[in-house]
C-alpha cells in the first residue's frame, strides 16, 4: 500500500473524468435517495466535516462563484465543489448554475476524480426534496404543483413523482410559453398528463404537495393559498429576496439540511428562513429540525394530516460528496469514465 502511495505522488496524477450524462446515468434515484439519506443522519450527528460556503462575488454580472467542501468519512469520501450562479443567464437561455465537482484520495489527499457538477447539484437538490417528500407529504397526496421551470424544476418534477402517486401535475413560470414548454417535456418523459397553469393561485391552490425552485426576489409560495396538509419543498434562492412568505414558515414544521447552513450570512443562509426570526414571525432557529434528524427518529415528521410542512434547502456539501461517491463506486463497478493525467 506505502508503495502505491509513493507511485502516485511521484508521477502524474490521474484521475478519473465522468462527464454529465455518464453521471445521470450512474446515479440510480433508488440509490441516490439511500446515500442521501446515510449523508443527512451523519451531518446532524456530527460525523462529518462541512466548513461553511464561501464565495467570490461578480458583481457587474450579478453572479458569485462558491465553493463547497466536505469529508464524509461514513462514505469515505472528500470532495470540493466549485458552483457559479449567474441568475441572468435565465434571460440568455442559459444554464444559471455550473459546476464541477473535485473528489480527493482521503488517506493521501491526491486528486482521483473530477465530475460535472451540474448533474449531480440537479440530481442531489431534487434527491434531497423526493426524500423529504416521500418522509412528510401525506401518504395520500394526488395533486403537485411545481413552481418554475429550469433545471431544478424539471430535475424535481422527475423525482419527487417517483415518491407519491400523483394523478394531476401542474406546474407554473412567470413566463408562459415555457411553462408550456415544460409541461410538453414532462409530459413525454413521464408518459402522463403535466398541465401547464398561467396563474400562480391556480397552481397551488388544493395541492398536496408544491415544489418551488424559481429565482424569484418576491415571495411565490404564499401561506394564503396553502391547503391544510399541505408539503412544500422550495429550493430557491436569491440573495435579495426570499421566495417563501413568512407567514407560510410561521405555520409550517419546518425541516432543513442543517440549521447552522440555514441561519449563517450569504452565500450559505436562507432568506426564507432568517427574516421571519428577525421579523418575529419565528422566535428561533432551534425550532427547525433537520432532515437527518427525522430520517433517524430524533425529531419528528409529519405529526398530522392537516400540518402544514416545508423543506426549505439551500444544498449543502455533504449532499455533493454523496452524490459523487455514488457515482465513482458505480463507475468502477461498471468501468465508466475515462482517465486523464495531470
Amino acid at each position: 500500500m506505502g508503495a502505491s502511495y509513493t507511485a502516485a505522488m511521484a508521477g502524474p496524477v490521474s484521475v478519473l473524468v465522468l462527464g454529465r450524462a455518464e453521471v445521470e446515468a450512474l446515479l440510480e434515484p433508488e440509490m441516490l435517495l439511500a446515500a442521501l439519506s446515510d449523508a443527512f443522519v451523519a451531518l446532524s450527528r456530527g460525523e462529518v466535516s462541512m466548513p461553511p460556503r464561501v464565495a467570490a462575488l461578480v458583481p457587474e454580472h450579478d453572479g458569485w462563484l462558491g465553493g463547497m467542501l466536505a469529508h464524509l468519512p461514513p462514505a469515505g469520501v472528500l470532495g470540493a465543489k466549485l458552483v457559479s450562479l449567474y441568475p441572468r443567464n435565465a434571460a440568455l437561455d442559459i444554464e444559471t448554475h455550473h459546476a464541477i465537482v473535485l473528489v480527493f484520495d482521503e488517506r493521501t489527499g491526491v486528486p482521483t476524480a473530477l465530475l460535472d457538477g451540474g448533474s449531480i447539484t440537479a440530481l442531489r437538490t431534487a434527491g434531497a426534496s423526493a426524500l423529504a417528500t416521500r418522509l412528510l407529504a401525506r401518504e395520500d397526496a394526488r395533486v403537485l404543483a411545481v413552481l418554475g421551470t429550469g433545471v431544478q424544476a424539471r430535475s424535481h418534477l422527475a423525482a419527487v413523482s417517483r415518491v407519491r402517486d400523483f394523478s394531476e401535475i401542474r406546474v407554473w413560470g412567470r413566463q408562459t410559453e415555457r411553462a408550456r414548454a415544460f409541461a410538453r417535456e414532462a409530459a413525454t418523459s413521464l408518459g402522463r398528463e403535466v398541465r401547464a397553469v398561467s396563474d400562480l393561485a391556480e397552481a397551488c391552490r388544493g395541492a398536496d404537495v408544491v415544489c418551488a425552485a424559481t429565482h424569484a426576489a418576491e415571495p411565490v409560495v404564499l401561506r394564503e393559498l396553502l391547503a391544510p396538509g399541505t408539503h412544500v419543498t422550495s429550493v430557491g434562492y436569491n440573495s435579495a429576496g426570499r421566495e417563501v412568505d413568512g407567514e407560510t414558515v410561521r405555520d409550517a414544521h419546518v425541516i432543513v439540511e442543517s440549521r447552522a447552513a440555514v441561519l449563517a450570512d450569504f452565500p450559505s443562509g436562507s432568506n426564507d428562513l432568517r427574516w421571519p426570526i428577525r421579523d418575529g414571525l419565528v422566535l428561533d432557529g432551534d425550532a427547525y429540525s433537520e432532515l437527518g434528524e427525522v430520517i433517524d427518529g430524533r425529531a419528528a415528521g409529519r405529526r398530522d394530516a392537516g400540518e402544514l410542512t416545508l423543506y426549505k434547502s439551500v444544498g449543502v456539501a455533504v449532499e455533493d460528496a454523496a452524490a459523487a461517491g455514488l457515482a465513482l463506486r458505480e463507475a468502477e463497478r461498471r468501468g465508466i469514465g475515462r482517465r486523464v493525467e495531470l
